[in-house]
């Protein structure tokens, strides 16, 4: 097991970190990081895929991983298959689908609750297993991509009304790939959802030079909203 980090992240350093190696399809495998609860564990597990530009190293998941593990909550983190052999360009959409189902298999345990979710497509992918079926008890969206930057025809919401699990959007004002209206209307498609808005964050979760506010800030508001939203399900 490997001691993770937490300078510069706000929080203490004795959390500890476990690499794996995880199986999925063609014969290949993804890194992922595992924190394990610092205090009595809550029961949740949370599982988390980074956007497209980042990898399992993804600095908003490893302060999510901590923030949790301080908390009760077990984490898991991993990278999809393009990330793990250093390209840029995601992976087709139904290989970053059948990855989500590999972790989720890898990972659980019996008598434990299983949060899965990420930020910008890992979210959106998550969103995709869930609601095709996988079976989990609660799914968390940050920064959901909901369409491209300024292209408000190219919608993907028509797989949300089928997500039959409690879901938390986490997105910020500056979000260019969907407003906060839009995240709200495209979260209420979902049975039982909920929307935390981020002010003056952006889809990388950054802020104005201007904002009094970090982007460290941000993190801190988007994990402890993850937490408090667990701990009412």
């Amino acid at each position: 097991m490997r001691r993770g980090s937490s300078k510069g992240l706000g929080l203490g350093v004795g959390v500890a970190e476990e690499t794996l190696r995880i199986p999925v399809s063609g014969g290949q495998s993804v890194t992922a990081i595992r924190t394990e609860p610092e205090v009595p564990s809550t029961g949740w597990l949370f599982v988390y895929a980074p956007g497209a530009g980042a990898n399992v190293h993804d600095r908003f998941g490893a302060y999510a991983g901590r923030h949790l593990a301080e908390r009760g909550f077990s984490a898991v983190r991993f990278q999809f298959p393009y990330s793990e052999a250093g390209k840029q360009r995601p992976d087709r959409t139904a290989v970053l689908e059948e990855t989500w189902r590999s972790v989720i298999e890898f990972v659980r345990q019996p008598g434990q609750r299983l949060a899965v979710g990420g930020r910008s497509i890992g979210g959106r992918i998550a969103s995709h297993v869930v609601a095709q079926g996988e079976d989990v008890d609660a799914l968390a969206l940050f920064a959901y991509p909901l369409r491209p930057p300024f292209n408000p025809d190219t919608v993907r919401d028509e797989h949300l009304p089928d997500i039959g699990v409690p879901t938390l959007f986490c997105s910020g004002t500056r979000d260019s790939f969907a407003t906060v209206d839009e995240i709200r209307a495209a979260a209420a498609k979902v049975p039982s959802s909920k929307v935390h808005v981020l002010d003056g964050a952006d889809h990388g979760f950054a802020t104005l030079k201007s904002d009094p506010r970090t982007r460290s800030d941000v993190w801190a508001e988007a994990a402890g909203a993850l937490v408090d939203w667990l701990n009412t399900l």
